[in-house]
């Protein structure tokens, strides 16, 4: 649930980014920020500010790479900043990971059962109770944390940083160690896209091959959403991406080899305290896919037989009734 959680947000994140690029790109001449409707308050609140940073921290700097500088800054201090969420948040899921994966062995039984042909709807209906109750009895959250306020974050500052260079020709015109800010920069975009696509990879070092394959294809979204907004916007945004990437792999390293192991030893903490509860057992499976028994199946009856026999009594009482009536 967590991972299709954060897959659909950053699909969000991709389609608004890439709606806002598209719709600025058509808007008035090169240059010429917007100064009505949607487009206008964006800017104002986001494109402006950063521009105004950018402008001072280049002229600060001075020489060719001062606009570059002024990126470089601008997402280290902010990616900075959110780095204890993005910690916290992926603690959170270690956690949610590590515990999930101690209750696979119910898990397994489970969507075993649910593989098996012939189910009707009753008993599916039961195994996935079953399997809910699972989390429920383990004191696990469908969820886990969802850790979305560093992404929803992050989208403001990579529109501001778009738009600040779009409606700049002082900054349209800057480049960073020869590579140009203003137009699309393929090199840059490379580099980013594979800078996310190691971070990726170093997510899945330690997790177990069941979790590792229904990771994988938010592992790949990073990357993808990355190469397709950075080959679409200018070389500031690419650069924005770029060095997200190179702090993304320091949290990923700190995450895979010094949080997990730590989260991994707390938990076998509190399993010695509170072990795993046997929800899904074999037996307890067994019995919902074999059916109700031949004495169960017969109460079953006995109770819809005496039910009908009470309510055609009752209905011939109001027949009855009826009929006095009316005479």
């Amino acid at each position: 649930m967590k991972q299709k959680t954060k897959k659909i947000l950053a699909l969000t994140i991709a389609v608004s980014l890439a709606l806002i690029i598209t719709g600025c790109s058509k808007h008035g001449s090169a240059y010429t920020a917007p100064t009505s409707g949607p487009y206008y308050w964006i800017y104002l609140l986001f494109g402006r500010p950063i521009q105004n940073i950018m402008l001072a921290v280049k002229n600060a700097i001075s020489g060719p790479n001062g606009a570059g500088w002024a990126i470089t800054i601008i997402t280290f201090v902010v990616r900075l900043i959110l780095m204890p969420f993005m910690l916290s948040s992926q603690k959170k899921a270690v956690r949610q990971q590590e515990k999930v994966a101690r209750l696979q062995p119910q898990m397994q039984r489970v969507q075993t059962a649910m593989r098996q042909p012939g189910l009707t709807q009753m008993q599916q209906s039961q195994l996935g109770q079953l399997q809910m109750k699972i989390y429920h009895e383990n004191n696990i959250s469908m969820t886990g944390g969802m850790g979305c306020l560093p992404l929803l974050i992050q989208l403001p500052i990579m529109i501001g940083i778009y738009q600040a260079v779009a409606y700049s020709k002082e900054l349209a015109s800057t480049s960073f160690f020869g590579i140009s800010l203003g137009q699309r920069s393929l090199l840059l975009t490379i580099i980013a896209t594979v800078l996310y696509l190691i971070q990726g990879y170093i997510s899945l070092i330690g997790i177990p091959e069941q979790q590792k394959k229904a990771m994988q294809a938010t592992v790949l979204l990073s990357p993808a959403m990355t190469f397709f907004i950075s080959l679409s916007a200018p070389g500031a945004l690419a650069l924005y991406f770029l060095l997200g990437g190179i702090i993304a792999i320091i949290q990923q390293l700190i995450t895979t080899f010094l949080l997990t192991p730590a989260v991994k030893k707390d938990i076998d903490r509190e399993l010695k305290n509170e072990p795993i509860k046997e929800v899904a057992s074999q037996a307890a499976i067994d019995e919902i896919v074999a059916g109700p028994s031949e004495e169960t199946k017969q109460a079953e009856q006995d109770l819809h037989e005496d039910l009908r026999k009470r309510n055609q009594q009752a209905q011939q009482k109001q027949h009855h009734d009826d009929d006095e009536k009316s005479e």
